[in-house]
């Protein structure tokens, strides 16, 4: 197969530059060397790999979209709370993280209408509102000590209503009360400087440009030129013979 000016021109026409037609005729020219089932076989693997690489690219989207959920998500660390706060234990069975009720009323940290109270309490902290808010470290601070007041005077006034009545239980009063402002603290500090909010929109932006622009080069911002199955010089030749 000979090429001509004629065909150079027409793949300059559709975007193609010189470098491009010449690696695409070199490549070309080493397929025509190999033999037949040498060629079947590496089209073959071309067409496999161009369909794995979409296939992961609409996966890496959803991947994203996946991710931006769980991140907005916080009922898994109110879950892990409410199994806190009720005594109940860690156990792995068959490679999975199980919890187990306790057996008796003195493994109860605190009884229904406890958990429930702080439960309560904790929804109106661990929620979307309060991670996409935009706070700066002193106003963190100061919310945080004053959560932290307040949920230990609550503490002290109704300890035997949430079911510390036993001395036992009310040795654990301090730790209850400090995971419960650690957790509210946490969530605060990702509100902090709008830091959520940012990570996020970064997150957003880069899945949108994968599904928008799935052709284009995002490091050089080029459109990316097909190659493999896709050799311009096949369609010429499939053309022109």
């Amino acid at each position: 197969m000979q090429i001509t000016q004629e065909q150079i021109n027409e793949l300059k026409q559709s975007g193609y530059t010189d470098q491009d037609i010449r690696e695409a005729w070199n490549e070309l020219q080493q397929e025509q060397q190999q033999s037949p089932l040498q060629q079947s076989f590496q089209q073959t693997q071309q067409m496999v790999d161009a369909r794995s690489s979409a296939s992961n690219s609409m996966f890496s989207a959803k991947v994203n979209e996946n991710l931006i959920q769980w991140q907005l998500e916080l009922d898994s660390i109110l879950e892990r709370v409410e199994h806190m706060l009720r005594g109940d234990r860690i156990k792995f069975k068959d490679g999975q993280m199980i919890w187990i009720p306790p057996v008796s009323d003195n493994e109860k940290r605190l009884n229904d209408y406890g958990v429930g109270e702080i439960m309560r309490i904790l929804s109106m902290y661990l929620n979307r509102n309060t991670i996409l808010s935009n706070y700066d470290e002193d106003t963190i601070n100061w919310k945080v000590l004053d959560f932290g007041k307040e949920i230990t005077d609550l503490f002290f006034m109704k300890y035997e209503e949430l079911g510390l009545n036993t001395l036992e239980k009310r040795k654990l009063y301090p730790m209850i009360v400090r995971e419960i402002v650690d957790v509210v603290h946490s969530s605060y500090l990702r509100a902090l400087h709008g830091g959520e909010r940012l990570s996020l929109r970064e997150a957003r932006q880069v899945s949108q440009q994968e599904q928008i622009m799935p052709g284009i080069n995002i490091n050089t911002g080029q459109p990316m030129r097909p190659k493999g199955i896709l050799n311009p010089m096949r369609y010429l030749g499939g053309k022109y013979k």
